[in-house]
């Protein structure tokens, strides 16, 4: 086989509609567009969303709600989670080389879900009220 006669499928191709060539095709004179008005001519049309001049949707409805790019630097892990890791400090990079973060993440918090059962220091680790209660109650802390 020659890249030069590869051919399609026979039936797989078919002539475009020719439009406005004569009243015997059955798309002559105005060619399908009907009879005047603004969709009838060459050019014109409107642009996405007008609808007519009434106050277009994207107008009508409420501006609503940001989310922070910055927001792709912090992460959580849960009391389970530290528990499950065997190190007596964790940090931000112990997190990371373990999955529980992403690469990214440059602020870590640990949030209240689950149970510690033994001391662990945390390094450069925010936690939230119940869950640093939980940890120094287990002999742990935070630095």
């Amino acid at each position: 086989m020659e890249l030069n006669s590869i051919k399609p499928q026979e039936g797989a191709k078919h002539a475009k509609r020719r439009v406005g060539r004569g009243i015997g095709s059955g798309l002559g004179k105005t060619a399908g567009r009907g009879h005047k008005g603004q969709k009838s001519r060459s050019g014109g049309y409107h642009k996405v969303g007008f609808e007519g001049g009434q106050m277009p949707m994207q107008r009508r409805l409420p501006k609503r709600g940001f989310k922070s790019a910055l927001l792709q630097f912090n992460a959580e892990v849960t009391l389970t989670d530290i528990s499950a890791l065997d190190v007596a400090e964790v940090d931000i990079l112990v997190l990371k080389q373990a999955g529980l973060v992403a690469n990214l993440a440059k602020r870590v918090k640990v949030i209240k879900t689950g149970e510690i059962t033994r001391a662990v220091t945390l390094k450069n680790i925010g936690a939230t009220a119940g869950a640093k209660q939980a940890i120094e109650a287990a002999g742990g802390s935070l630095v």
